[in-house]
């Protein structure tokens, strides 16, 4: 057992950090995937137990955690400590890990019991009056179920942060499987007896079970805890004045996402769930590749700001943009050519609305898979600000579009997806002229040699992916996982070998390691025994 969990618990590198993520995000994906998959297979888009009543009530806890929490469970916190940990001062690291532990817990604690008390008017206000009666029972039965989630992430995001600064990624990678399961479970188990509100149930049992496997996790590292909050210390100060900016910037993010709910909801009944189904397709490879990746890169930046090497610290930052950019553009692609079957898969029947909504949101894919690694190079220098800024722009765009040009009035759900991907690519685009106007050497001739080399390769990778549609279209009678993830599985395969293949005959770095692993794969001898 103490074996196990010692290495569990042990420093990984940057390849074997990313690796670990990518395989538990992977699986948390798949479970995303099914739970979602399950919950509209289970319950109905509309009517008594409509879904609606599902998504509705989470948009309010996710609010006040991302506002208050999130943005300081990574990118404020975790630079400080790791500069504690570069220069050996463990007893700094446990007093401000305990300290902003206690502070948000404190807060979190009161955000909860406002939640409880003030569920239904907050809902009506904040997601808007045109719910029907069972659906806004059903969210507000949900929503008080899951109003201490935020409290038992705070403290699970803390710990979290606290071990992948010591380069410990297991336990902050598997704990968030549980939350799924969770979800999934009750989904079957309360089905008969209490509908779509068992599903609240679920949350709260699964945020409980993430909480005790990461605190689990804080075995070996001898942590000591102080019932504490060093307002006076001067570290713990500068990590507070950080948070403003960056929990601001978190919660902009979900005020976007309430705004977008208020205005499906107004489509009428079943649009709340068919936009979040889109969007649930669009964050999977978002997460899956840029929160991953950069999560795993984000300690090694930090280190190598901390030990004075911005040359490296650039050198770093540029090959993870160019790797991220290579990986996503294909599955951009893929899904937007595939965004029938998928929507198919996810909704479990015919969804032409989904597929109309993710097409457009394809583009949001690319830009926030690079925002989320561009948005760090800012964090790592512990610089806040920019990105907020950004982000109040990006918002108040987003909000513009959405009530004027693009406004669901004329153009359905689709319009708030064509925002989105307008927003992404805005944000993105302003944070590279920054990054560019402060250093002029980080974009050089080589980075965008690369890029244009990478874009000439999707070309050849959209000619292919529409080619297999083509030749595999997706039809009427087309139903069930194993139809529709054969033909997935026909077009996706050709598309990335394709993709992989050509990046080689261009020379691009970021294909060699693959090229050179499935050339291991291909040509490693198998043992015959007599």
């Amino acid at each position: 057992m103490n074996k196990w969990l010692n290495r569990a618990n042990k420093r990984v590198t940057l390849v074997n950090a990313a690796t670990l993520l990518l395989v538990a995000s992977l699986l948390g994906q798949i479970l995303g995937f099914m739970r979602t998959q399950i919950i509209n297979g289970q319950f109905n888009a509309v009517g008594h137990n409509s879904t609606d009543a599902y998504f509705a009530a989470f948009k309010i806890p996710d609010f006040f955690f991302y506002t208050i929490a999130a943005g300081a469970l990574g990118v404020a916190f975790m630079p400080f400590l790791a500069d504690k940990l570069e220069k050996g001062d463990k007893k700094m690291v446990w007093e401000l890990t305990s300290s902003l532990l206690n502070m948000l817990g404190i807060l979190m604690v009161v955000v909860g019991l406002i939640l409880i008390i003030f569920t239904r008017p907050l809902l009506h206000l904040v997601i808007g009056k045109d719910l029907s009666p069972d659906t806004m029972n059903h969210a507000v039965a949900i929503m008080r179920l899951i109003a201490l989630n935020p409290l038992l992430f705070t403290i699970s995001g803390v710990l979290t942060s606290l071990q992948q600064t010591f380069g410990r990624f297991f336990f902050f990678a598997t704990a968030p499987l549980l939350y799924n399961g969770c979800i999934i479970a009750s989904a079957y188990i309360f089905k008969n007896s209490l509908g779509i509100e068992g599903l609240g149930i679920g949350a709260l049992a699964g945020a409980i079970l993430q909480l005790g496997l990461v605190t689990f996790g804080l075995y070996g590292m001898n942590f000591k805890y102080h019932p504490t909050i060093k307002f006076k210390n001067q570290d713990f100060k500068r990590i507070l004045r950080q948070l403003p900016p960056r929990s601001i910037d978190q919660g902009i993010d979900s005020l976007n996402s309430i705004v977008e709910t208020n205005r499906a909801s107004t489509l009428g009944p079943g649009y709340i769930s068919y936009y979040e189904n889109a969007f649930i397709l669009h964050t999977a490879p978002i997460l899956l590749i840029g929160t991953t990746i950069s999560t795993a890169a984000f300690p090694r930046l930090n280190q190598r700001l901390a030990q004075g090497r911005p040359d490296l610290f650039r050198k770093d930052f540029l090959m993870i943009l160019r790797a991220m950019i290579w990986i996503i553009l294909p599955i951009a692609v893929v899904s937007f050519f595939t965004r029938g079957y998928l929507a198919r898969i996810i909704f479990k029947a015919s969804a032409p609305q989904i597929a109309l909504i993710f097409g457009f949101l394809t583009g949001a894919i690319i830009f926030r898979t690079m925002y989320s690694i561009i948005s760090r190079y800012f964090y790592s220098q512990k610089d806040t600000i920019t990105p907020l800024v950004v982000s109040l722009f990006a918002i108040g765009l987003n909000i513009f579009l959405v009530f004027t040009i693009f406004s669901p009035s004329r153009y359905s759900a689709a319009g708030l997806a064509i925002s989105q991907s307008i927003v992404a690519a805005f944000e993105v685009i302003i944070l590279l002229l920054v990054m560019v106007w402060r250093d002029h050497k980080l974009l050089n001739g080589e980075f965008w040699s690369g890029i244009v080399r990478i874009m000439s390769v999707t070309g050849f990778t959209i000619l292919t992916t529409y080619t297999m549609v083509t030749l595999v279209p997706l039809l009427q009678t087309d139903k069930g996982f194993s139809t529709l993830g054969t033909k997935l599985i026909f077009i996706v395969v050709p598309s990335m070998a394709v993709h992989i293949g050509i990046s080689s005959l261009f020379g691009l770095e970021e294909a060699r390691p693959v090229v050179r692993k499935l050339k291991a794969l291909a040509l490693k001898p198998v043992r015959i025994e007599y």
